[in-house]
């Protein structure tokens, strides 16, 4: 159960690679435009956004190479399960990150899809800048130092 307060949030599917790959210099809160056999798909927690990203065509945001499996009760209804979904964002942070993207040369990742406390589909976007391998491993080293420090911690006391 959540703390009161919290924003009650479902996670659907994760990017955890995301953070490894690539520095977030800021995230975002989009919506999703979807079909109700993906949304029933979604609630049933089979998605995955591992290696999509999104990208601008036509002055709209839109999410490629995200997987929704067909939902099995829809049969001749169901949807295409790597089809282009739409994102919903205000203007203003669209047209922020179209700049950031044409001008930084900066990627637009996906971290997460998760249902809000409304009840509606939601996915977190990063504004990203991919790692070098240099900073991976130092990203792994922090990684292995902090694991390596807490069993220590553990087994000490």
């Amino acid at each position: 159960m959540a703390k009161p307060g919290t924003p009650a949030r479902k996670i659907v599917a994760e990017n955890r690679k995301a953070r490894f790959n690539y520095e977030i210099v800021d995230t975002f809160e989009a919506g999703l435009v979807l079909t109700g056999t993906e949304v029933k798909s979604l609630r049933e927690g089979k998605a995955n956004i591992a290696e999509s990203y999104a990208t601008e065509e036509g002055g709209e945001l839109w999410l490629i190479n995200s997987y929704v499996p067909e939902y099995l009760q829809a049969n001749r209804f169901n949807h295409e399960t790597r089809r282009r979904r739409k994102l919903l964002l205000h203007r203003k942070e669209v047209d922020r990150l179209f700049a950031s993207v044409n001008r930084e040369g900066m990627t637009l990742v996906p971290l997460k899809v998760y249902f809000n406390d409304q009840g509606r589909a939601k996915l977190e976007l990063a504004l990203a800048r991919g790692k070098k391998l240099h900073d991976k491993r130092e990203t792994q080293k922090q990684r292995d130092w902090q694991r390596q420090k807490s069993r220590l911690l553990r087994d000490h006391s």
